[in-house]
């Protein structure tokens, strides 16, 4: 690769933009296309599971002369990434690898990504880029709440916080009342963690008997799960900071690859000179949706050394809206959810930020709930029940409402019945990180 060199934030005065920043569309357009024609051959020559994909098509990287080009090219799946494991979608010798991240691994093996030393520093460059567009500045100091670690969150937003120029307070996840600690001890400026454990975070401080809205936090960095602009609503007001999201997956980075402006928090801008996206429809694949319709998020990267990933399947559904804050770059619509998160019952589709988005509307509700999923013994039929905590202070009168006005909400605006059991504040498990919302207690067909 011989393109990936450009100035970026960890290379000039951290608080300026970027150079990218500031490209016509144009610019940035015959920038990705020079990059895309050099990461295909790359990846080409160098790794063998994507020589083998591209002959079994027919396709070469010559093939691609424009950037629309890009949809003759196959697809990369995280299973393709697990049938290589551990290291067989590595385009460079074991020793250019200068650290290696991977997956949980919950449901298989886990997914291994590498990076060389000049991978290390674009992505801490595009973390730090994405801080600046959410409001960090130099001098900040940074609570850093992602786990460290395999995962790419904590050690992401370290390194790309160090880049920016702020002082990092590496806390990792869990230790809530650590966490609070901290806060109230080191006065950090900026928090980093996932929205589901800054919410945590924010009662723990109450039923310490600390006001959130008193800490020293006035930027919130949020990421690693989909979350609504009601749950933004509910941190702003109950913590009084700015909370804006920062998205990216290990498989093609880590967090970094798009970030959110705190001027206008209308989703979050795609660095466009690293990854070129592409929306598909999730069922028939061979299709690309033109910008503003809804779909699955694909990804391309453009300077990635260790690990190039051609057209990965993000599993993601958003669509691509015009840039703002940064009128080249495109932009991100809110993440509604993941192809393979969707509840299917009685043949309708759902995802868990729906509810969320119905049930924060509901004043006397808290955001605390989980979904359970079942079919009772001699039922044809799926059910759904909703577990959610009322909010404190609230009469009894007020969340029997509450329970009522939710079933009916969910009803017009999903399309689906639920059962809705409230159960009494603090019940409910509390996120570490990412927040487990849906218990599936169907029964497993063999």
């Amino acid at each position: 690769m011989t393109d990936t060199a450009i100035p970026t934030t960890a290379r000039h005065d951290p608080a300026a933009l970027d150079p990218a920043e500031t490209m016509s569309r144009d610019e940035l357009e015959a920038l990705q296309l020079r990059r895309l024609q050099q990461t295909l051959a790359y990846a080409y020559e160098r790794v063998p599971l994507y020589k083998r994909k591209f002959d079994e098509v027919g396709v070469h990287p010559d093939d691609l002369r424009a950037l629309e080009d890009l949809a003759k090219f196959p697809y990369t799946t995280k299973e393709d990434l697990r049938g290589e494991y551990p290291f067989g979608m590595f385009a460079v010798p074991q020793n250019q690898i200068a650290r290696i991240h991977a997956s949980s691994g919950t449901t298989g093996r886990p997914t291994v990504v590498g990076y060389t030393k000049n991978d290390l520093d674009v992505w801490a460059s595009l973390v730090a880029r994405s801080m600046r567009a959410s409001g960090v500045r130099p001098g900040n100091k940074v609570h850093v709440a992602y786990g460290y670690g395999l995962f790419t969150g904590g050690l992401g937003a370290h390194y790309g916080a160090e880049a920016l120029g702020t002082t990092v307070i590496p806390m990792s996840g869990g230790q809530t009342e650590k966490q609070v600690q901290l806060i109230t001890d080191f006065a950090p400026d900026v928090i980093m963690c996932t929205p589901t454990y800054l919410l945590t975070i924010m009662d723990a401080m109450r039923h310490q008997g600390i006001d959130p809205r008193k800490s020293s936090l006035k930027t919130a960095v949020c990421g690693a799960e989909p979350w609504t602009d009601e749950m933004r609503h509910e941190l702003e007001m109950g913590l009084d900071l700015d909370a804006c999201d920062i998205y990216g997956l290990s498989e093609v980075m880590g967090p970094g690859v798009a970030g959110e402006s705190v001027e206008t928090k209308d989703g979050c801008h795609i660095w466009e000179d690293h990854f070129r996206p592409e929306i598909i429809d999730p069922f028939d694949h061979t299709t690309v949706l033109s910008d503003g319709q809804h779909g699955e998020l694909v990804f391309t990267s453009l300077t990635k050394e260790a690990l190039p990933v051609i057209r990965y399947r993000t599993k993601d559904l958003t669509r691509l809206l015009p840039g703002t804050a940064r009128p080249s770059m495109r932009r991100m619509g809110r993440i509604t959810g993941r192809s393979d998160d969707m509840i299917i019952l009685r043949g309708v589709n759902m995802f868990p930020s729906q509810i969320e988005e119905i049930a924060l509307r509901i004043p006397a509700l808290s955001p605390h709930f989980q979904l359970e999923l079942s079919r009772p013994e001699g039922r044809r039929m799926d059910e759904m029940a909703i577990r959610i905590e009322p909010r404190e202070g609230t009469t009894q009168e007020e969340r029997t409402a509450a329970a009522a006005t939710l079933q009916e909400q969910i009803k017009i605006h999903v399309g689906s019945s639920a059962r809705i059991i409230l159960v009494e504040p603090g019940e409910l498990e509390r996120s570490n990180g990412k927040l487990r919302r849906i218990y599936d207690l169907r029964p497993k067909t063999p």
